[in-house]
């Protein structure tokens, strides 16, 4: 069970950090969501791989039981993780209609902050 879950949580993570690496914004919007899930995963199995097990002690019966505390967290990083995708989706989103195409461009231009195509020099003076 241990190593089945380790492999959910590696290829989770490589597709993941694959989709963020991407120059798409939809793709690095799933990315970011298989990390999260990912994260979710390894915090919940971080608690002990139990099954039928009891969430809190019973103070009559030796029992096992499994740690509460990475299942508040889990439920904390769903919440925390479903904002910041629907702020990404947003972000993505008001790209996508400012520009027609979701994709990331990197020219020559974009990299010494754009100073080449509004005629500016790199320290700020105007080269005209």
């Amino acid at each position: 069970m241990e190593m089945l879950v380790a492999s959910g949580i590696g290829v989770l993570t490589a597709g993941g950090m694959y989709l963020v690496l991407r120059l798409r914004a939809f793709p690095v919007v799933l990315g970011l969501a298989m990390l999260s899930y990912a994260v979710n995963v390894f915090l919940f199995s971080s608690g002990r791989l139990a099954t039928g097990m009891p969430p809190v002690l019973n103070k009559y019966a030796e029992l096992d039981y499994a740690d509460p505390l990475p299942q508040a967290l889990v439920l904390t990083a769903i919440v925390i993780s479903f904002g910041m995708t629907a702020v990404l989706v947003m972000i993505a989103l008001g790209s996508y209609l400012e520009s027609t195409d979701d994709s990331v461009n990197v020219t020559p231009a974009d990299a010494d902050g754009g100073a080449a195509a509004s005629g500016e020099d790199r320290d700020g003076e105007d080269a005209r």
